[in-house]
């Protein structure tokens, strides 16, 4: 007894372009290695997590913050209680600088400043961590459009994004695809019902490793 199954259309093309010698694309078919391709190398994705670090008065609520009390608690940077320049409130204010051993620590990571800029001078950047792509986990498609569902955390790059960023935290975002006659894309602006990777991933949500 033979059995006849059915493809479907765009997969009898490609079989037919084959056997002319034609070829189709790896991206005509939006698979979990291929997804898994196009958000690892977005420029969205690769684009490193910064920390700007302020040096020289701040106000209560930046010394307070929980990025600067990491800092603190490394004895990285200290602040010293003064009276807050105008138009800055609630008191206190605090004139924060680094100490020897944050020196030590931040001067080799700085990207576009100096140690002992201070806030008239623009803050201290520093590239702390970078995205890492652990799986793919759906694929939802509805003619060429699709939503692919992900996991991905922060790597550290130094000792500084190693403080502010938890690895073992794992992060699960959903992002949209478009198909072309080229074959499947991330999407980079928003389209009804899906989200570009830049948005996808600033509502990623925290997800057990």
């Amino acid at each position: 007894m033979r059995i006849v199954k059915t493809s479907p259309l765009r997969l009898s093309l490609c079989l037919i372009s084959l056997a002319l010698g034609l070829g189709c694309s790896p991206r005509d078919f939006l698979s979990r290695r291929l997804a898994a391709d196009l958000i690892s190398a977005s420029e969205t994705f690769k684009t490193p997590q910064l920390f700007w670090l302020r040096t020289g008065t701040v106000s209560n609520k930046d010394f307070g913050s929980p990025d600067s009390m990491v800092l603190q608690r490394r004895a990285w940077i200290i602040g010293t209680e003064q009276k807050c320049p105008p138009g800055v409130d609630p008191p206190p204010c605090w004139d924060v600088a680094l100490t020897p051993l944050g020196v030590d620590t931040i001067r080799p990571l700085i990207a576009n400043a100096l140690p002992d800029n201070g806030p008239e001078n623009g803050p201290i950047t520093i590239q702390v961590a970078r995205r890492e792509l652990l799986s793919i986990d759906g694929i939802s498609k509805a003619g060429n459009f699709a939503d692919v569902e992900f996991t991905w955390h922060w790597v550290p790059l130094n000792p500084v994004g190693a403080a502010l960023h938890d690895s073992g935290v794992n992060y699960r975002s959903t992002v949209g695809f478009r198909g072309y006659d080229d074959g499947w894309r991330v999407l980079d602006q928003p389209l009804p019902s899906n989200q570009p990777l830049d948005e996808a991933l600033r509502n990623a949500e925290p997800t057990a490793p």
